[in-house]
């Protein structure tokens, strides 16, 4: 990936990230780094702690780092891949669903209402922004 478009992508989610952060962070819940990371395994589990660190941008350590409050919370599971010792897989509990659908779905339901409400053409956006993931990762 160009470096250019890799540093305009990480600025975008560093921007959403913050926007969100004041409504998220709650000593008592989920912050928005763990909400995102749940939203994301929703979508792609079982994965590799690996692929899930790819999916997110970020290190293999940090993943490793923010899993360890969401497995003993019992949000996550994590367990040896059975096809490669060396890999952990990770799944999300039902609790960590629930949880994830109860602090993190209405908060992407608010955006984009807020965006569609704003004329932002969000389906599109949306549309676009697969197929642009879809573009990056087989390269």
């Amino acid at each position: 990936m160009d470096d250019g478009l890799a540093d305009l992508l990480h600025r975008v989610v560093m921007l959403l990230g913050e926007a969100t952060r004041q409504r998220t962070d709650d000593p008592d819940g989920l912050t928005y780094s763990q909400i995102r990371l749940l939203g994301t395994l929703e979508d792609i589990e079982p994965v590799t702690q690996h692929r899930l660190a790819q999916a997110l941008s970020v290190s293999d350590p940090a993943i490793s780092r923010a899993l360890r409050p969401l497995e003993a919370g019992g949000l996550v599971q994590i367990t040896i891949d059975p096809a490669h010792a060396r890999r952990r897989l990770v799944r999300l509990t039902e609790a960590g669903r629930n949880a994830f659908h109860a602090a993190g779905k209405p908060l992407y339901d608010e955006l984009r209402a807020g965006l569609v409400a704003a004329g932002f053409p969000y389906e599109r956006y949306l549309e676009d922004t697969r197929r642009l993931a879809e573009f990056l990762a087989s390269d």
